[in-house]
C-alpha cells in the first residue's frame, strides 16, 4: 500500500519554507489586488464581473511558477485572450452546451500551441464563456475584454512587480554571461554536447516540456560539468593560486589602479578596505565600459556618473570605487580547483579573490592557474 501511495504522488522537487510562503503570498496579494481594481473599475456597472475564478489557476503559475514557459506573460495575455474569443465564438454557434464545451476547449488548445501561448487556466477561460450564464453570454465579445483581459493584465502587472521585489526573474530569461556576440559558441557550449543536438532530441521526443528550453541546457550543462569535477584529479585553490596579490584601495585614483595594472601586467586587481577585506575587483573590462578616457588619463563620464546617482551611490571622484565590480564572486583556498573551473565556465570570469572565511584576502586564482593544474593532473596520470 506505501508503495502504490508513493507512486501516486508526484516526483517534484523539495521547496524550501520561505519559498512557499513566498508563492502564498504572491497569491494573496495578486487576487486581492486584481478584485480590488476590477470592483473599482466597474463601480459604474456592477453587471460586470470583477474578478473570474480561471484567475486563480493563473495565480499559482505567476507566483509559484513563474519559470515555467506557461506562466510567462505572452502565455497568460495571449492564452486567455484567445481562448476567451474562441469560446464567446463556438457559445454563439454551438447550441448544445456539451457539444459547446468539448469544441471550445478543443479549438483553444489548438490555437494557443499554434500561437505558443499554452497557458492551462485558459482552458476554464473558454469553458466560462460556454457555460457562465445568461450575464456572460450577454456580454458577447465584451467578455473578452471585460473580465478577461483586465484581470490577466492586472494580474501579470502584479506579478511582475512581486516576482521581481522577491528575488524571482519574471518574465524569466536564462541570461548567458558567456557569450561575447561572436560565432564562437560560449565556453559552457564547447564541451560535451552542442545546441544542435539537444534540439534535434527535443524534436524527436516531440513532447511539451513545462520547463524553459535554455533552462533545461543550464541544467544539464551544469551536470556535465560537475560530472567533469567528480572524475578530476583533487586540487584546492591554495595549491595554484598566487600568494603575492597587489591590491587597490577603494580610494585610490583611477590613474594609480591603471598604473599598477600596467606596470604588473595585470588584468585585474581585487579591492580591499583597510583590514584587508575584499569589497570589489577592477578589470579591464570596467576601464573600457565604465571609465572616460581624458588625455590618456581616466576619469568617469556622465554615463557612469548618472548611474552612480540613481543607485544612490556617494558623489563619484575618480577612484576606483567609482567603477569596480561589487559583490564580487570569491573562493576558499580549500576549493577544489573543479568547483573554481565551473565558477569561471559559468560566470564568464578570469579571476577569482581567494579569501578566507572572514573574507579577508589570501591569494588570487587565474584561468592560466587552472589551466597549468590541469596539464600538470594530466602529466601526472
Amino acid at each position: 500500500m506505501r508503495h502504490m501511495l508513493q507512486r501516486l504522488l508526484p516526483d517534484t522537487m523539495p521547496v524550501s519554507p520561505r519559498e512557499r510562503l513566498r508563492a502564498a503570498l504572491g497569491a494573496l496579494i495578486g487576487i486581492l489586488a486584481t478584485g480590488l481594481a476590477g470592483s473599482l473599475a466597474l463601480r459604474a456597472d456592477a453587471s460586470l464581473p470583477a474578478l473570474i475564478a480561471p484567475m486563480g489557476a493563473s495565480a499559482v503559475l505567476l507566483f509559484a511558477v513563474p519559470s515555467s514557459p506557461l506562466a510567462q506573460p505572452w502565455s497568460i495575455l495571449c492564452g486567455n485572450i484567445v481562448s476567451a474569443l474562441v469560446g464567446v465564438t463556438v457559445a454563439l454557434v454551438v447550441g448544445d452546451p456539451f457539444l459547446a464545451s468539448a469544441v471550445a476547449i478543443s479549438v483553444a488548445i489548438a490555437a494557443m500551441m499554434t500561437f505558443r501561448c499554452l497557458h492551462p487556466p485558459s482552458g476554464a477561460i473558454a469553458l466560462t464563456a460556454v457555460l457562465g450564464g445568461p450575464a456572460i453570454h450577454e456580454l458577447g465579445y465584451g467578455f473578452v475584454l471585460w473580465p478577461v483581459a483586465g484581470n490577466s493584465l492586472a494580474l501579470v502587472v502584479l506579478a511582475l512587480i512581486f516576482n521581481n521585489l522577491t528575488g524571482r526573474s519574471y518574465p524569466h530569461a536564462v541570461r548567458l554571461s558567456t557569450d561575447h556576440g561572436t560565432k564562437d559558441p560560449a565556453p559552457l557550449q564547447r564541451i560535451g554536447f552542442t545546441s544542435a543536438d539537444l534540439d534535434d532530441v527535443l524534436k524527436e521526443y516531440d513532447e511539451f516540456l513545462d520547463i524553459d528550453r535554455d533552462d533545461l541546457e543550464t541544467i544539464l550543462r551544469r551536470t556535465e560539468l560537475r560530472s567533469y569535477r567528480r572524475r578530476a584529479g583533487y586540487f584546492d585553490c591554495a595549491s595554484i593560486m598566487s600568494r603575492d596579490v597587489v591590491a587597490v584601495a577603494p580610494d585610490n585614483t583611477l590613474k594609480e589602479a591603471h598604473d599598477l595594472m600596467r606596470a604588473h601586467h595585470f588584468k585585474a586587481l581585487p579591492v580591499t578596505n583597510d583590514r584587508a577585506e575584499v569589497v570589489g575587483i577592477v578589470t579591464q573590462t570596467d576601464f573600457l565600459d565604465k571609465a572616460h578616457w581624458v588625455n590618456g588619463r581616466p576619469r568617469i563620464g556622465f554615463g557612469q556618473r548618472l548611474r552612480l546617482v540613481l543607485s544612490g551611490a556617494s558623489a563619484p571622484n575618480d577612484t576606483v570605487k567609482d567603477i569596480m565590480t561589487t559583490p564580487v564572486k570569491t573562493v576558499r583556498p580549500n576549493t577544489p580547483v573543479a568547483d573554481a573551473m565551473i565558477i569561471f565556465a559559468e560566470q564568464g570570469l578570469h579571476y577569482l579573490p581567494v579569501t578566507r572565511e572572514n573574507n579577508k584576502l589570501v591569494g588570487i586564482l587565474s584561468q592560466s592557474d587552472v589551466m597549468v593544474s590541469m596539464l600538470a593532473d594530466k602529466a601526472a596520470a
